[in-house]
This record gives C-alpha cells, structure tokens and sequence, in this order.
C-alpha cells in the first residue's frame, strides 16, 4: 500500500497543531456523548455501521488480492463507482462485510464487535500517520493527560465521571426500532441495545471468575484509542526500522532478533503497560487511564534506546523520505 499513490494521497500526516486539536476535539465529542446521547444514539450508530463497512472492507482487500494473484483467478470488472473500478471479487468482498456488519446489528455479539472495533483502528493507523517522534510526543502527552483528566478528575466537574458514563453506555439498534415498528417476526432475536465497535469488550468470566464481583453480563473495556494511538508509534518506528535497514543493507535473512528493531521493544512495551493497566484495575476495583500506563511503557523504551544508539535527533526530526513522501509520489 505503501507504493499506492492514491492511499498516499488519502493519508493524513498530522501537524503540532492537529496533534494539539486531537485532545481537544475528543473532549468536545465526549460531552456532547455524555449530555445527548439519548438525542443522536442512532445517528452514532449508522454512521459507526458505514464506518465498519468500509474498514473491514479495507482490511481484508489485500487478501482478496492475494487470492486473486496466488490462484490466477479471473476478476472482470463489474462497474466504475467515482473513477474507480469495481471487480467481481470487490463485489463479493463487500457483500461479506455488509452481512459481517448486518449479523453484529442484529446479534450484538461481542466478538463481532472487537472484529469491527480491530477493523476500524487498523484503518485509522493505516490512513493517519506521524512524522516524527516529537509530534508523536506531543501528541501522546496531550493524550495522555486528557484520559487522566476524565477518568479521574471528570466527577468533579461535571457529577459523573464523563469517560466511564459515556463508555458503558449502550446504543439503541436502529434494526430493533424499524422491526418493533413494523411487528415483523424474530423481534425478539434482535438485541435492543448495541455496544458500539468504538471499544473492546471482553466478558469477566472469561477470567475464570479472578475477577471479584464479576457476572456473567459484565464486560472490560479497551477503548479504540488506547490501541490506535500507540499503535501510530509502533508504525512511526516500523517505518523508521525499516528504512535504517535498508539504507544500511541488511540481508533480509538476518533474524528480526539480530535486527535490534525498535517496534519491538515497543511492542513489548504495550504488552507490559496493558498488564499493569489490567492489573491496577482489579486491585482498585476502579476504571484505570489506559494511556496512563501504555504511554510511558512505549514512548519511554523508543526514546531511551534511540538516545542510547545516538540516533534520538534523527528520530526526533524525522527523516526525509518520512516528510517528503508525498511530495515525491505527486512528483512521480
């Protein structure tokens, strides 16, 4: 995708001052969910179901292709929909995601749930990128301090704490509303209420019961940004390894071991921050900043080792063809 001008041309590379807008704009959409959800639930809801069409239908294109290149299958195309073609395959891969999308409205089963949450955080990490490590700083500071903000301090301005308000609660299916209206049959095979894609959910009992005061209808939560902001790091040093492999002329045998390559350090970094998030939330019995812990646990390990390896400023600046990308495939 990478060597695609039309996905390079569809990213965003984000700025100080978009990194600074994001805290920011997350706010604003918080209180607006924690004061109106009732008012805009099915508006949130059929704009997350398109949402989900289209990242599960990015996420599983390559495959298609994959497929289509592996067993020399004959796609011809269909039609052309805003200057683009549309294949056979396209076609089928787009029906699996609506009725992928159509069996989570109806069913609201979790599981189907994290697949759409996964989908859309990969396309976000795949279309938003960060140029360097001091935008991702900023950014992940700025973050970093708005979870603690309205996990921890939220109540006292506002009665409730507005990050768990807005997180636990449930929207209403608009498939449920149009069936009870139309009486049609199975009404009652249709879940009322939908746990939107925009977290992870996973039921306590999946523990074994270590979980004190667990039931079998309580969930945990992994918000999507706890995963894609860190995840917009772990790409950012991918890229970065890569290139510094490249450029120095690594064989592609060596083992990614041998590599020393700082997305794993960062990797495991997550790892350990999302156990010690876990953690700290059953020994308080109380929702935890996942960011509070995934942040220092990444961000800290990439700028320790890069400073270590004199290689901080380059990181810290960006290289070249990270800022110039564009510029050269418009060139192209």
């Amino acid at each position: 995708m990478e060597r695609n001008l039309d996905f390079s041309e569809a990213s965003i590379t984000l700025d100080h001052s978009q990194a600074l807008m994001i805290p920011l704009a997350s706010s604003c959409s918080l209180l607006l969910m924690f004061y109106l959800f009732s008012s805009v639930s099915h508006l949130v809801t059929a704009f997350t179901t398109v949402a989900s069409v289209m990242a599960l239908f990015f996420c599983l294109s390559p495959y298609t292709t994959y497929l289509k290149t592996r067993f020399n299958l004959m796609d011809p195309f269909v039609s052309r929909c805003c200057s683009k073609s549309f294949t056979r395959l396209q076609g089928l891969l787009m029906i699996f995601c609506i009725t992928t999308v159509l069996a989570w409205l109806v069913s609201g089963h979790w599981l189907l749930n994290n697949i759409l949450g996964i989908s859309i955080c990969i396309a976000f990490v795949s279309h938003v990128r960060l140029p360097n490590i001091k935008i991702c700083a900023l950014l992940l500071v700025c973050l970093f301090v708005y979870d603690i903000f309205w996990v921890f301090f939220s109540e006292r301005f506002f009665g409730a704490n507005v990050m768990v308000s807005v997180a636990t609660q449930k929207a209403s299916n608009p498939v449920h509303t149009v069936a009870n209206k139309l009486s049609l049959p199975g009404l009652q095979l249709i879940t009322k209420k939908l746990e939107l894609p925009v977290k992870l959910v996973f039921p306590r009992n999946l523990l074994g019961g270590i979980v004190p005061g667990s039931s079998p209808g309580d969930y945990m939560m992994l918000g999507l940004g706890d995963m894609a902001i860190p995840g917009m790091l772990l790409a950012l040093v991918l890229f970065f390894d890569n290139r510094k492999h490249k450029d120095a002329n690594v064989p592609s045998d060596v083992s990614p071991s041998k590599r020393r390559n700082y997305v794993w350090y960062a990797v495991t970094g997550y790892g350990v921050g999302l156990v010690a998030a876990l953690a700290a939330g059953i020994l308080s019995q109380s929702p935890q900043p996942a960011l509070l812990y995934l942040v220092p646990s990444t961000l800290g390990p990439v700028m320790y080792l890069s400073w270590l390896r004199n290689e901080l400023w380059e990181l810290w600046e960006g290289s070249g063809p990270i800022l110039n990308e564009k510029a050269r495939l418009l060139e192209v």
